[in-house]
């Protein structure tokens, strides 16, 4: 909550109820939630919220760098609290998020971009695949004997 407080603070933007409990809401998850699932946590508290108030807050906490956003292709925005560099297996069956965290990944070497006038500032690794749950569903489809058409 400290760098809450500090980011509001140093931002002059005030410390509301609402972003408050946004980010309280998402402090501690693990899963990135995306705004649909942060607005049902935070309805709890505080019903009279609209998912327009909460996907404003998302935003504000974007710019003051309190999260990042996290894009897959074929899922919504999700959010991650976790700020340090950090990489992600991306399940591709049910759209799970994990963290990865390993060194190596960090001093991966930046390819030439000049010629493209791009810039990178930073980067992260997703790595698609199927997760041990999905991964056991799926194994297990496979053994089942096909049923009979008649």
């Amino acid at each position: 909550m400290d760098r809450f407080f500090a980011a509001h603070r140093e931002s002059g933007l005030p410390v509301t109820t609402q972003r408050r409990a946004v980010f309280e809401a998402i402090l501690d998850r693990t899963d990135h939630p995306t705004a649909e699932q942060l607005y049902r946590a935070v309805r709890g508290q505080l019903p009279q919220v609209s998912r327009m108030t909460v996907h404003r807050i998302l935003a504000t906490f974007v710019s003051l760098g309190l999260v990042v956003k996290t894009c897959h292709p074929g899922s919504a925005t999700r959010f991650d609290p976790k700020l340090r560099q950090h990489h992600h297996l991306v399940c591709l069956d049910c759209g799970r998020i994990i963290d990865v965290e390993d060194p190596r990944l960090n001093r991966i070497p930046w390819p030439k971009v000049k010629s493209y006038e791009f810039q990178i500032q930073d980067y992260n690794v997703h790595f698609r695949g199927r997760c041990g749950h999905c991964g056991q569903k799926h194994r297990a489809r496979q053994r089942r004997p096909n049923a009979k058409r008649t």
